[in-house]
């Protein structure tokens, strides 16, 4: 590969964002972040929104920064979290708000979809983990309570929104749309049928097209604003799916844990499992680079330690709330970390109190009892989802790789080894920007396959081995 031909991952998660070059140096892949922005929800009209319009001024602000440094990729590519989608008029402009899976509008949905389609057979239909906030939930609440689908054009997912807007072209790459609970198993489209029974309009689902599809280029105005010309790939751009194809081994056979604010523990397939066993122990099975299954678990992860640390006003930091829970010698509760109860609470800790006093009739009384139940119960969480995950695949697993901001935290990784009894790799940090680049890198051909990269990608990174 050429030297200094650069590539640009555009990375965008629920609380930030970030553009990370990358490009090729001493056969090492090379990463440099250009440019990082703020993301969050904001409350519009008693809903949880995402403010779209500033988000695409910060992806172009960031192309600027790549003119500036004098840093001109030349392929780019957009991930982002699953699931949220916007609505287009007939003259391609957003209808009403773009909310947030974390909004409480889907509350009860569920069960009335089930009314009119049932649980088992959605799941037989789709593979796809029986979540309050998915895709098919929202747009069912959307159909119930306005009539914003009858206007509606065009549906498109975050990254795909952000991706018109650059070229023109709608489409709904694979991995993003396999989280709607609206993509078809066996043929990996839309699940037509399954429109039709819940009332919601096909014409506006655009054609599935697979991580590493090019794009074209950059539309005329945005050139201009920019200063320069890029070719647009689609990412595996639901940030899980760019994130395990950076899991560094070339095996057929192993866990990822993807952690961060979830935690999403499965293995790599290119069978899917949509058994009654499999939807009881409610697994999914989303898509993966190259027609492959993630067939996983979604465990509510960091998110719960994120907001008892803001909480505290950010008083202590991560290492320093790890050392309180591996200091704390008394008894350590375990709580449900999947409960509702810690989707969305108006104080976490509270949250923590109030499960421990209904369940086990005591209250932790300090933060670094809170600490210690969560990495506990998160550590647990985990064993527990391996050996479902070896029941339900009738295999075995020796090696567990910890990837994303998640995998920076030893104590965690050590009682996640302990508590599994499996060997576990943490690394690379930066996993969903190196897979984002890892599909530019396979359109262009600079490996001849997955394994080839994902063994490029071990030898660029440290990876930590706890046992």
């Amino acid at each position: 590969m050429e030297q200094n031909r650069y590539f640009l991952a555009i990375d965008i998660g629920a609380s930030s964002g970030r553009h990370i070059l990358g490009y090729i140096k001493n056969q090492k892949l090379q990463l440099e972040e250009i440019y990082r922005f703020k993301n969050g929800v904001y409350n519009q009209n008693n809903q949880l929104c995402w403010d779209l319009k500033s988000l695409f001024n910060e992806i172009l602000n960031g192309l600027k920064k790549c003119k500036e440094i004098n840093k001109i990729p030349s392929t780019l590519a957009i991930d982002t979290w699953g699931v949220d989608f916007v609505l287009l008029d007939k003259e391609d402009k957003i209808l009403g708000e773009t909310v947030s899976y974390r909004d409480s509008r889907t509350n009860g949905i569920p069960e009335e979809i089930f009314k009119t389609v049932s649980k088992e057979n959605i799941y037989q239909r789709t593979g796809i983990q029986n979540l309050v906030f998915n895709t098919i939930n929202q747009l069912y609440s959307i159909k119930k309570n306005s009539n914003i689908l009858d206007k509606a054009s065009t549906f498109l997912m975050i990254p795909d929104y952000f991706n018109f807007l650059l070229t023109g072209k709608k489409v709904n790459e694979y991995t993003n749309a396999s989280t709607t609970q609206l993509l078809n198993l066996e043929s990996s489209n839309w699940d037509f049928e399954l429109l039709d029974k819940l009332n919601i309009p096909k014409n506006i689902f655009q054609p599935i097209v697979p991580a590493g599809t090019s794009l074209g280029f950059l539309k005329k105005e945005i050139i201009e604003e920019i200063g320069f010309d890029l070719e647009v790939i689609t990412a595996p751009s639901h940030d899980t799916a760019s994130a395990v194809l950076a899991v560094p081994c070339s095996k057929d056979n192993f866990l990822y844990l993807s952690s961060g604010t979830w935690s999403l523990l499965g293995t790599e397939s290119k069978k899917y499992n949509s058994t009654l066993e499999s939807l009881k122990s409610n697994f999914t099975n989303e898509g993966g680079y190259n027609k492959t299954y993630r067939y996983l678990k979604n465990i509510m992860g960091l998110w719960i330690m994120q907001n008892v640390k803001k909480e505290l006003n950010d008083k202590y930091s991560f290492p320093e709330l790890s050392q309180m829970a591996n200091d704390f010698c008394g008894e350590k509760y375990i709580i449900n970390v999947n409960d509702n109860e810690f989707l969305a609470p108006t104080s976490m800790i509270e949250a923590i109190k109030e499960y421990c006093n209904k369940k086990f009739n005591h209250i932790p009384n300090s933060i670094e009892e809170i600490v210690a139940i969560i990495y506990n119960s998160l550590a647990l969480s985990y064993a527990n989802t391996i050996k479902e995950i070896e029941k339900l695949t009738s295999q075995k697993f020796n090696t567990l790789y910890i990837i994303g901001g998640g995998c920076q935290d030893n104590y965690l990784n050590y009682l996640t080894a302990k508590k599994s009894g499996i060997e576990v790799f943490a690394g690379p940090i930066e996993a969903t920007a190196i897979g984002n680049l890892g599909s530019q890198l396979l359109n262009k051909k600079y490996f001849s396959s997955v394994k080839e990269f994902r063994s490029f990608v071990l030898n660029s990174f440290d990876i930590k081995k706890y046992k």
